[in-house]
């Protein structure tokens, strides 16, 4: 009777959540747990966004995967673009989780019965993924299972423009409520076509963009320009340009492709500043900017690239090593 008492226990211990935490799993890339997590976030327009004037709330989800271990651990909140979660981020989630890192997928767009804002960027507004980001920030910083000094922003595209722009100190004083502040800014082909007031005073993190150098969505130029603007304020950044590479290089397909979308809007031809709190004005015309203005224009392209996708894997993952406090 001993004997089997002896064993319940330790088939008991066995099945302990610290125990099952430290099972070694065949794949390190493969998240041991997952939750979903829902956050109150809001919808603003960008002159709401911009002056701190509530929206409309909205409760949005985010997938939390956590990797083997006990824990706190550093994590990656990853801000898809304008179509929603694609397929390029699962993949950043495994490599991330090798890492010994956890990840928060947010989805911006399901909450807002929206499924895409290619076609019609102005439905929302463009900094509206930053208000998200700063929720989920707030969901993290009160997990057990996550080390709130380590926290880094990634996103793609509108996502990436959020992720960069999140690091602007006036809109982490305005929007992020989470008493923490992120450790690093990660951004793929974000949008830097627009000047906003005191873009340069950053939070103080590290700032990371990769571009490409054939983007006729987002043009990498802008980011180039914006990146001179933040070195001669003294902010951490470096800013990567992979010639060939078109929009969502990172695609995982085997095979470099490009595909013209022919109804999706980009502003490549804008140039925005500014020029007030609030008032985002087409310097072109002098007048406030709007997605009907000529300079928008349609069908730009976006393109896998193995080549550029290789190289970006491993440069972003060694500076997120830094950023999350991993060695």
């Amino acid at each position: 009777m001993k004997y089997f008492l002896a064993f319940l226990i330790s088939v008991a211990a066995l099945l302990s959540t610290n125990s099952l935490y430290a099972l070694e799993l065949n794949s390190p890339d493969i998240p041991f747990h997952w939750e979903l997590h829902t956050f109150v976030s809001q919808t603003v327009s960008d002159k709401a966004f911009l002056t701190g004037a509530e929206g409309q709330k909205v409760t949005l989800t985010g997938e939390l995967r956590l990797p083997p271990g006990k824990g706190p651990f550093p994590a990656v909140i990853l801000m898809h673009g304008s179509s929603g979660i694609g397929a390029n981020i699962d993949p950043w989630v495994r490599k991330i989780t090798a890492l010994g890192a956890a990840t928060f997928v947010i989805d911006s767009v399901t909450g807002r019965s929206l499924i895409s804002l290619g076609e019609k960027q102005g439905k929302l507004g463009r900094l509206n993924f930053i208000v998200d980001i700063y929720g989920a920030l707030s969901v993290l910083a009160n997990h057990p299972k996550i080390d709130s000094n380590h926290i880094v922003v990634m996103g793609f595209s509108r996502g990436g423009q959020a992720a960069l722009y999140a690091a602007v100190d006036r809109f982490n004083t305005l929007w992020n409520k989470s008493n923490v502040r992120f450790s690093g800014y990660i951004a793929f082909y974000p949008n830097c076509l627009t000047e906003y007031i005191e873009d340069t005073k950053t939070t103080g993190g590290p700032i990371r963009m990769f571009l490409g150098g054939k983007d006729d969505y987002n043009p990498a130029s802008s980011c180039v320009d914006y990146t001179k603007r933040l070195k001669t304020a003294g902010v951490d950044v470096n800013t990567v340009v992979y010639p060939n590479a078109q929009h969502a290089f990172d695609l995982p397909t085997a095979k470099a492709f490009s595909l013209e979308l022919k109804n999706a809007q980009t502003a490549r031809n804008c140039s925005v500043k500014e020029t007030s709190p609030g008032i985002l004005t087409n310097e072109a015309t002098k007048k406030p900017f709007s997605y009907s203005d000529s300079c928008v224009e349609k069908g730009p392209h976006i393109g896998a690239d193995p080549d550029a996708r290789n190289q970006a894997y491993p440069a972003a993952l060694k500076e997120l090593r830094k950023m999350l406090g991993l060695k």
